[in-house]
């Protein structure tokens, strides 16, 4: 089941590991997560929780806000 909320947050996610030159293996290391894991909330089929959202911000270096901003246009 999809959900525009976590379709949202996956495409936020991507474009924040992608800007940072990650791959879904590197930002799964970093944020001792399974890449398999990191690739399901990018495809937002994945329901991430509370304690994951954090650890992914702090692989990314980001605030936990950052997360769930989209990017301003410039």
């Amino acid at each position: 089941m999809e959900d525009k909320q976590l379709t949202a947050f996956g495409l936020r996610l991507r474009e924040l590991r992608i800007e940072h030159g990650f791959s879904q293996e590197e930002l799964g290391l970093l944020a001792e997560l399974d890449r398999t894991y990191i690739s399901g909330i990018e495809r937002g089929t994945r329901n991430v929780g509370l304690i994951n959202v954090f650890r992914i911000a702090k692989a990314l270096d980001v605030p936990v806000a950052a997360l769930f901003t989209e990017k301003k246009a410039r």
